[in-house]
């Protein structure tokens, strides 16, 4: 599988806003009671922003949330391959 094949079906610019949003809920005091919920908001953010990069259609919003949903597996790769504890 090359980076090609993970541009047709994934976004990109969805995935990293996923990061960040995630990064930012799990570090802010605050936000700590949403931390269980990250993968639901970034799933509906990634939604949400899919439509508004490709237009609303089914296709955009189903790419939209799985680059959300992927965002948080990337983030638990950078976690084990950096040997990071789950805290902060």
């Amino acid at each position: 599988m090359d980076l090609e094949a993970i541009n047709e079906h994934l976004i990109p610019v969805i995935v990293i806003a996923g990061l960040i949003v995630g990064y930012v809920i799990r570090v802010t005091p605050v936000l700590q009671p949403a931390r269980e919920y990250i993968p639901l908001i970034v799933c509906i953010l990634g939604a949400v922003l899919g439509t508004i990069i490709q237009g609303v259609t089914v296709e955009a919003i189903i790419m939209g949330a799985v680059s959300g949903l992927a965002s948080t597996g990337l983030n638990q790769v950078f976690r084990k391959a950096l040997n990071l504890k789950e805290g902060g």
